[in-house]
């Protein structure tokens, strides 16, 4: 973490992350950059976090296991990974045929937005501690998720609750998916508000709160109340009820479908460090389904140009009653 603050960054995002965001290996302008910027402000004096920000990427959330505790990548393996990206896509754009009795998929490439490009820090992993990159996640939190899994036929609950059009909670409403990875901020005095593209989630976070509601009270996207330290934003979350999940797009991979508990405390750490850029980090605990606390991080990149639509999905949706309806009918073909 960092121990000498650059000036006008007062953040404890790590400092490898910050100075790669500006480009020490060579991928942009001097580090100095990052490290001399000074952050707007807002009419009432907080710093400037507003904007469109999106995190559509490459970059998986855990590291692949064969990149053991290789942190960041170099450049030629940046190149590398982009461009081995960009001709599977093109092959499966060509691909458009499906053979009788194929599975003719969700989606082609035309509907997702789900990024060609490595995050710019370089990083291997969303995940930035433990140092493998992976997140300690607990044999039976696996098996809760793979019994999910293997019995979406059998009950809506077994669903995801993005697939039932619920919420993607916290912190997975900020981990890229497959499309609509933008995100709004808005400010004013006593709020910190993101809107949400993907299931069209909004979060109004206080910051004239200093203790959460009642402890009985459970949610789905938790209390969070939130706080600064200097110019980061910081917003710890509580409350949850136990029915969500830590990740829901394939994206997320092993943590696809682990569960959370109501014990379930996150601390987010929301950091501009550049006109174009806001690092962000969640700090995740939750001891019933992981054996110890894990660290997401990654950059924000602002894009003006970028339009938001509705995401017309709702809880009922025809794709669960339609798998639901499908394995009533093969018990019935099954039934002598």
């Amino acid at each position: 973490m960092i121990t000498n603050t650059p000036p006008g960054l007062k953040s404890r995002f790590p400092l490898a992350l910050i100075a790669l965001s500006a480009g020490l290996i060579g991928l942009g302008p001097p580090a100095a950059n990052a490290q001399d910027y000074i952050v707007g402000r807002t009419a009432d004096g907080q710093p400037d976090l507003q904007g469109l920000w999106t995190n559509d990427t490459i970059t998986p959330i855990e590291r692949p296991a064969s990149m053991a505790n290789q942190a960041f990548l170099s450049r030629d393996e940046i190149a590398s990974a982009e461009a081995r990206i960009a001709e599977r896509r093109a092959i499966a754009d060509d691909n458009v045929v499906v053979e009788s009795g194929g599975s003719i998929g969700g989606y082609n490439q035309i509907w997702l937005d789900s990024g060609d490009t490595v995050l710019s820090t370089g990083q291997t992993s969303m995940i930035t501690d433990p140092p493998s990159g992976r997140a300690p996640i607990r044999p039976e939190a696996e098996a809760k998720r793979d019994y999910g899994f293997a019995h979406v036929e059998d009950h809506w609950t077994n669903h995801t609750v993005w697939d039932r059009c619920i919420t993607r909670g916290v912190p997975g409403s900020m981990l890229p998916a497959g499309y609509n990875n933008a995100y709004r901020f808005i400010q004013t005095e006593d709020t910190f508000t993101i809107v949400h593209e993907m299931i069209h989630d909004v979060r109004v976070i206080h910051l004239d709160k200093t203790e959460h509601i009642d402890s009985k009270v459970k949610l789905w996207m938790g209390d969070s109340i939130a706080h600064w330290e200097d110019d980061t934003l910081v917003v710890e979350t509580t409350n949850y009820n136990d029915r969500g999940m830590i990740a829901n797009s394939s994206a997320g991979g092993r943590l696809k479908g682990v569960p959370i508990s109501d014990q379930l405390h996150v601390v987010e750490r929301f950091s501009r460090v550049s006109e174009g850029t806001i690092l962000w980090e969640a700090r995740v605990t939750d001891p019933v389904n992981f054996s110890a606390p894990f660290t997401i991080s990654m950059p924000l990149t602002r894009d003006d140009e970028y339009t938001m639509y509705e995401y017309a999905c709702h809880e009922g949706n025809y794709a669960i009653e339609n798998i639901l309806s499908g394995g009533r009918a093969a018990e019935r073909s099954a039934t002598p």
